[in-house]
């Protein structure tokens, strides 16, 4: 059977980030709980994770009952493989990417964006798998001295820059 190729859009809120990875075994969901609340236990996050093997479930983890329920619909409209998404409010993902990085079950990630997402996906008869996404929009040029000056004063207004 010849894969049949498509994409998925994610759903989120418009003022919501998204974390998009692979990883193995039944406690990836509960070890990414983990990771996002020991960088910040305030931020409000929900965890999905595809499980690919066993009872084929969606495990799912947070700190905000939305976000939760927001997620596993996710992942359940992926289902691929060894998925999980991240959905977060209120924090920015750069903040996580290294905890994340560093739990032992993932095994990549595929991006991590306040952006619309689309998830290409191939279908066979054994399952899906992700083969990559779209993240935003289409670049439009180089940007000038101009853009630079906006982008620095934009990274110093958040925090991100002194």
């Amino acid at each position: 059977m010849e894969p049949n190729i498509k994409t998925i859009k994610i759903e989120k809120p418009s003022d919501a980030n998204i974390i998009l990875g692979q990883a193995h075994f039944i406690k990836t969901a509960e070890d990414l709980y983990e990771a996002m609340l020991n960088i910040n236990s305030n931020a409000k996050f929900g965890i999905a994770f595809t499980e690919a093997s066993g009872d084929c479930l969606i495990r799912v983890e947070g700190s905000d009952e939305e976000l939760k329920i927001l997620a596993g619909k996710n992942a359940l409209n992926l289902s691929c493989g060894h998925s999980f998404i991240i959905i977060i409010k209120g924090a920015y993902p750069v903040n996580f990417l290294n905890a994340i990085k560093n739990v032992p079950e993932v095994c990549n990630i595929y991006c991590a964006t306040a952006n619309d997402v689309e998830v290409v996906v191939a279908e066979t008869e054994q399952g899906r798998g992700i083969l990559g996404v779209i993240d935003g929009l289409k670049s439009k040029g180089i940007e000038t001295k101009e853009d630079i000056e906006k982008r620095r004063k934009f990274l110093r207004n958040i925090g991100y820059k002194f």
